[in-house]
Formats: C-alpha cells, sequence, structure tokens
C-alpha cells in the first residue's frame, strides 16, 4: 500500500510573509488592481495604515531586517579560514628560515639563570618557613609537660 503525499496551496501574506492556508486570510484589491492577502485584520490594518513590517517586530519582514530569520543563516556558505605557511624569501631557503627562527626563539642564557635563581629563592622561603613552624612547636614542647596543660587549661 503506497501512501500519496498531497500539497496544499497556500498563499503568502502581504504584510508578515506568513503562510496563508486555504480558508484562512482575506483578500484586498486595491485601486490599481494589485491583490494584496492579509492572514489576518491586524496585518490588513497594518498596510492600510501604511505601516511597514520592518517597523513591526513580530513580522518576518523585521526579523530578516535585523537577521534573526534562521532559514538564511543555515543557507549561508561559511568562508574556509586561510591557513598560514612559510615561504622561501630571495636569498633564503626555507631550511635556513626555520634555523633562524628556533635560534631566534631560544631562551637568552641570561634570563635562564634568573629563572633558576628565583626558583631556589621560592624553594629557600618554601623551607625556611617549614623549618619555623616545627622550631615553634619544638619550643613549646621544650618547656615541658606541664606547660601545656595550662595552654589547655586557658582555652577552655
Amino acid at each position: 500500500m503506497s501512501t500519496v503525499t498531497t500539497t496544499i496551496k497556500t498563499e503568502h501574506c502581504s504584510f508578515t510573509d506568513y503562510r496563508v492556508y486555504p480558508g484562512r486570510g482575506q483578500k484586498f484589491v486595491a485601486r490599481d488592481g494589485k491583490v494584496y492577502f492579509f492572514i489576518n485584520s491586524k496585518s490588513a490594518s497594518l498596510h492600510k495604515q501604511k505601516i511597514k513590517p520592518a517597523k513591526v517586530k513580530w513580522s518576518l519582514g523585521w526579523r530578516k531586517a535585523n537577521k534573526k530569520f534562521q532559514t538564511e543563516l543555515s543557507n549561508r556558505k561559511r568562508s574556509k579560514k586561510s591557513a598560514k605557511f612559510q615561504k622561501a624569501i630571495v636569498g633564503l631557503s626555507l631550511d635556513e628560515l626555520k634555523t633562524k627562527k628556533a635560534q631566534a626563539t631560544k631562551v637568552d642564557p641570561k634570563l635562564g639563570a634568573r629563572q633558576s635563581l628565583l626558583l631556589e629563592a621560592k624553594e629557600k622561603a618554601k623551607k625556611s618557613k617549614l623549618h619555623g613552624d616545627k622550631a615553634k612547636g619544638q619550643a613549646i614542647a621544650g618547656k615541658g609537660p606541664g606547660f601545656q596543660k595550662k595552654l589547655n587549661k586557658a582555652s577552655h
């Protein structure tokens, strides 16, 4: 059993550009003989008041003018981004260029030494901080067990 698909002939509203199905909307014939088809009395009224569809936010005219219409965005082709690549310069081959660039990007030895000194200083600071905490604990413990009991009573 085959299914038959039928298409319904629809008109387009002259104001909103919505599809108007059979049995809906109203036709308006102007004095010059031009036929306008409107989906409802609201759009017909706005057309007769000479209000432009691009000024009415809910109409497709406004949506198209302000790039809110989805089908236009999906149909637009996207251009590929161009990829960068290095070309040889007169007098220099591509390999020579690459080696010169690599030499230029290497870290300056003076900067490298400075960074290592900073790291050492940070490590020393960490160690001294750790040793400082231990020293405080040892000082309290060195005063004897009675001192620790006094501290506990004072805190309660």
